[in-house]
């Protein structure tokens, strides 16, 4: 089987696909917002991530959601749910940690299928 890599770079690629499954990972854009404004652009960016190997929200099957506070927890968990269509939750695990860069409050890494 051939692996599909999606704009690769030196350190990583913005999608890796083997055997109709998609890994990526989103980081907000403007770290100049709250949590809520982070994970907006995280969907966002998510949405346009599946799309470009033809799948979408409805086709993720996991995530792990790296957050920096707990504090922030409730808000994030709003967001998801209001997100993702009814039925169609992944499997997911949440953690606590340090970010590379500092002003990230989140960073969501996702596993989908693709066509």
């Amino acid at each position: 089987m051939t692996i599909q890599r999606i704009n690769p770079t030196p350190r990583w690629s913005d999608a890796t696909i083997f055997n109709g499954i998609a890994h990526f990972v989103e980081v907000p854009e403007d770290t100049n917002t709250d949590i809520a404004g982070q994970v907006a652009q995280i969907f966002a960016q998510a949405e346009a991530s599946l799309a470009t190997f033809g799948s979408d929200k409805s086709r993720l099957l996991s995530a792990t959601i790296y957050l920096t506070d707990f504090s922030n927890l409730a808000a994030l968990n709003s967001a998801w749910d209001a997100w993702l269509p009814e039925g169609c939750a992944p499997s997911r695990a949440c953690l606590k940690v340090e970010l590379a860069d500092p002003a990230y409050l989140v960073e969501i890494a996702f596993v989908a299928a693709a066509q």
